[in-house]
């Protein structure tokens, strides 16, 4: 039998049958939905045979001009639980988004303000998607009942080691104290009732999913860690610098902030942390002639009676209920192509040809895994359906074969076979 079930702009057709013996004897109703193009008249029709969630929640998006503002309107705008109601841009105040940004002219989205001229009496969230060192008097100076999720680094770090790498006191030490690292998968307990949640960065996002993990479990030595990480030219912002321009990206590659890169201070905070102990990486970034992606190749020293196969096994379980962190089959490289556009994060444990050694690759796109996708479940912590609206379906092409199964009970579960075959149970 077939059903269509419409979620803001998007259509979605399912087409459903049973399916045996998946982690369990009993049989299942399995829906497969495929997402397609959209017609006025067909979205109607689609309205008349499911209902819409209402939109509950009132977003801000605070800096929507440049590339992680950008993709924040792109993920809620056609989201059913959320609606953008303030979008500030102090250099486009007063221009549509369309004009800015024309794949996104369809959407029915108020024109950009300064954030001087924003009020926010109509506002129950905020994605702060400003420049470093612009956000910690913007955030102070917002009502005290927002949520609020900081895109930039003016939380991630400790009041004293944000002085050391970004050059300036904090102004606000008593809401760096407040804000919870928004590492989801990490810290999904304490994100939880957090007001202030800092989005991590994407360097230290590909490197820590991994690597977190592992130090915690002690399959690794937290000793000699080498980090050769590449990153697509997004990750540097949408504002004009010579270093970034075309001639001076293309066809080559080139390192940049050695030993000095800002990353490193949140990356080794992470690190430290799982180890209990003071950790010091070796990382070194280099910049790609693409537009987005990022690539993290780890190369790490296993623990006395640790194997690969350990390593991996270990990363298998910790993510098993983990829609969004991909561990790839034995010997299969993961590729920036395989995540474009996605919030997922792939990975893989390789053997050394150095006894006692491994290579971890991890892969993410900058710009959604890195930035504004994992900026969303924050939100929606505790609600999968919710994040599966804002994420998963937005995705070009990974997300075409996600399945929901019906169980006797009524509950459902989801499994997208892209990513390994995870389910999850959603009330």
């Amino acid at each position: 039998m077939s059903s269509a079930v419409a979620y803001g702009s998007v259509y979605f057709n399912q087409i459903c049958f049973q399916k045996d013996g998946a982690k369990s004897s009993k049989a299942r109703k399995v829906c497969v939905c495929k997402s397609v193009a959209v017609t006025p008249q067909g979205l109607q029709f689609a309205k008349t045979k499911a209902k819409i969630p209402e939109k509950a929640v009132r977003i801000g998006v605070l800096g929507a001009s440049g590339y992680a503002g950008s993709e924040i309107v792109r993920l809620l705008a056609s989201h059913p639980y959320f609606s953008i109601t303030v979008m500030t841009a102090d250099r486009k105040a007063g221009q549509s988004i369309g004009s800015v940004f024309p794949h996104l002219a369809t959407q029915h989205l108020p024109d950009m303000i300064a954030v001087n001229d924003a009020d926010f009496s109509n506002v129950d969230a905020v994605f702060c998607c400003l420049p470093h060192g612009t956000t910690q008097e913007i955030i102070k100076a917002l009502p005290k009942g927002l949520k609020i999720v900081d895109l930039s680094a003016d939380f991630r770090l400790q009041v004293d080691e944000y002085k050391k790498w970004y050059g300036q006191p904090h102004t606000a030490p008593e809401l760096q104290r407040e804000a919870v690292y928004g590492l989801t998968e990490i810290y999904r307990t304490e994100i939880q009732d957090a007001r202030l949640v800092a989005n991590p960065g994407c360097y230290p996002t590909s490197i820590q999913l991994p690597l977190v993990p592992l130090i915690k479990a002690n399959l690794i030595k937290s000793e000699n860690i080498i980090i050769d990480a590449k990153s697509g030219v997004s990750g540097a912002g949408r504002g004009a610098k010579e270093a970034n321009l075309y001639t001076e990206i293309a066809e080559g590659i080139h390192s940049y902030g050695i030993t000095s890169h800002r990353h490193v201070s949140e990356i080794e905070q992470g690190l430290s942390e799982a180890a209990s102990s003071e950790v010091t990486v070796s990382f070194t970034p280099h910049l790609m002639p693409m537009s987005r992606g990022m690539q993290s190749t780890i190369y790490v020293e296993l623990a006395p009676g640790a194997s690969v196969e350990d390593l991996r096994q270990h990363l298998s379980v910790f993510y098993e209920n983990e829609e969004f962190v991909v561990l790839k089959k034995e010997k299969e490289i993961p590729h920036t192509h395989h995540v474009r556009g996605s919030n997922y994060c792939n990975m893989n444990v390789f053997p050394d040809r150095i006894p006692g050694r491994a290579i971890i690759i991890s892969v993410i796109d900058n710009l959604m895994k890195g930035a504004s996708g994992q900026a969303i479940p924050p939100f929606v912590i505790n609600d999968p359906v919710k994040i599966i609206w804002g994420l998963c379906f937005q995705n070009k092409a990974l997300c075409v074969n996600v399945k929901i199964h019906v169980l006797s009970d009524g509950k459902q579960e989801w499994w997208n076979p892209e990513s390994g075959g995870h389910y999850h149970v959603m009330a």
